[in-house]
């Protein structure tokens, strides 16, 4: 039996427990996405949407039989990606898929560069066609948090692959920092991506969801960033504070290519990454290594950062240029460690330089820097 109960319950729910407090404008994007709920109860783009001209590729799938999807953009820390949450819970599409609109893109890539090593002997195949019919086969719903396009390779290939993904029968609902009309803004050969966005506000309803209270930053202000003991309750902080940051996203071990090398994270999602200690001092990296990283991400989680003596001095000197490059860039940085900051490195080698380490440390807890860090949340996303 299909259930109808569908985000406006949870939303209610939500705010009769005092979880929540009533908003407006987010109360009028759930009835937008009960909406939605309701429509896509038992969807399938099969027999009952496609006739058997069309599934036999003798008649072409009228997008009109598809329902048309949302496109729900405003200012971060609005709420997109709970409401999100509350509609794709318990949505009743049987293939369903939730996602970051970057990590989905990569998948597409590398689906592409796969189908053209199959077939590289033919050189005038399309790959865009056998893609799309590959990912609309594992998911007729696709959720998509941050829907943004910031280089050229995601924005000549998007227009065709969600053409034909849509005439497959894909629905989409999506969030965004951007009005679908500012995707791309300013991006190389941009003239080439518009077409997709007449596409998009085709096939999708565009949703604004309005200013208002900016629920991040009271969550960033009241979050805990530095752990002390680095143990196992500590773990358990991070690990909350990683679903909180994310929005419930699970995170994936993901590699970045920097001069020829593999800069490895043990688990990221979207602009969140979280590593050990060892992971970036106790490895060949150095102040390039982590300015890549910083750029890559603007909230990282860094667990069991340990007492630093003259013992691991190298380590010491890593952990210095880290806190350095990530305090320069204004990263939000959660962290579990075994001492605090001011009795954390017990050595006389890096004792003068450690100074400014303590210093930093102790910033970044403050409410002014973690401020900061939001600033620098708001233009990446």
């Amino acid at each position: 039996m299909v259930k109808l109960d569908g985000p406006r319950v949870h939303y209610r729910e939500l705010i009769e427990s005092g979880t929540m407090t009533p908003d407006p404008a987010q109360s009028a994007v759930v009835e937008e996405l009960q909406i939605m709920h309701e429509v896509l109860a038992g969807y399938h783009p099969g027999p009952s949407v496609v006739g058997w001209r069309a599934r036999l590729g003798l008649q072409k799938k009228s997008h009109k039989d598809t329902p048309r999807g949302l496109y729900i953009h405003g200012t971060v820390g609005r709420g997109k990606s709970m409401l999100m949450d509350l509609f794709f819970e318990d949505v009743s599409v049987e293939r369903k898929r939730r996602v970051h609109f970057h990590e989905f893109m990569q998948e597409a890539h590398e689906l592409i560069h796969q189908w053209r090593k199959a077939n590289q002997e033919n050189k005038s195949a399309e790959p865009i066609g056998p893609t799309a019919a590959k990912l609309a086969n594992r998911n007729w719903l696709l959720c998509f948090d941050e829907f943004e396009v910031r280089d050229i390779a995601d924005a000549m290939i998007v227009s065709r692959l969600f053409h034909a993904m849509f005439d497959l029968g894909v629905v989409v609902v999506a969030t965004s920092n951007r009005h679908p009309d500012d995707l791309y803004k300013d991006g190389l050969q941009r003239d080439r991506f518009l077409p997709f966005i007449e596409i998009l506000k085709d096939r999708m309803r565009v949703l604004h969801l309005t200013d208002g209270k900016d629920y991040r930053l009271d969550r960033l202000k009241g979050m805990a960033v530095y752990h002390v003991p680095a143990d196992a309750r500590a773990e358990e902080e991070l690990a909350m504070t990683f679903v909180d940051l994310t929005d419930g996203g699970a995170g994936k071990p993901v590699a970045i290519e920097f001069r020829g090398r593999r800069i490895q994270v043990p688990k990221a999602y979207g602009r969140v990454a979280w590593f050990g200690f060892a992971d970036l001092c106790e490895t060949p990296l150095g102040p390039g290594d982590f300015l890549v990283i910083a750029r890559h991400f603007h909230s990282i989680l860094v667990s069991g950062v340990p007492l630093m003596s003259d013992v691991r001095r190298d380590a010491a000197r890593r952990f210095m240029n880290l806190i350095d490059t990530l305090y320069d860039n204004h990263i939000h940085l959660i962290l579990s460690a075994d001492a605090h900051p001011d009795i954390l490195y017990e050595g006389e080698d890096w004792k003068f330089e450690f100074e400014r380490t303590t210093s930093r440390l102790i910033e970044m807890q403050s409410a002014d820097y973690i401020e900061s860090a939001r600033a620098r949340i708001d233009q990446d996303d």
